[in-house]
């Protein structure tokens, strides 16, 4: 049995004989990918959602133009319709931010450090 050569299966890497072993564990590195692509997903909904409630706000905008005997329900309308856009903005921003550090986190993972000095 000592002669017999061990197989040892691993899902996502097949070593060869004489091959240096990789330094990146492949998990975490998946793992920053996943993490990554799960904040840029988000950032998009924030970005529609953004422009959903804008369109909305607009949308109030005109309505309380036309339909004088309702402005005031238009009015107040409008105003929820832009604060939900500004929400939504400030949650495609927070998102981004997410997506970047994710980024970050995967190249330090990975050995590719940035040094900033200033």
């Amino acid at each position: 049995m000592a002669e017999e050569e061990q197989h040892r299966h691993h899902l996502f890497h097949h070593k060869k004989e004489g091959e240096e072993e990789n330094i990146v564990d492949e998990a975490a590195a998946h793992k920053y990918e996943k993490e990554e692509k799960h904040h840029k997903h988000l950032e998009k909904f924030g970005e529609l959602g953004t422009a959903a409630a804008g369109a909305y706000a607009l949308h109030e905008k005109h309505e309380a133009k036309k339909d004088p005997e309702h402005a005031h329900r238009h009015k107040v309308e409008e105003e929820l319709g832009a604060a939900a856009a500004v929400g939504a903005g400030g949650f495609a921003f927070h998102e981004r931010h997410e997506k970047k550090e994710a980024k970050e986190e995967e190249e330090k993972a990975e050995g590719k450090k940035k040094h900033h000095l200033f």
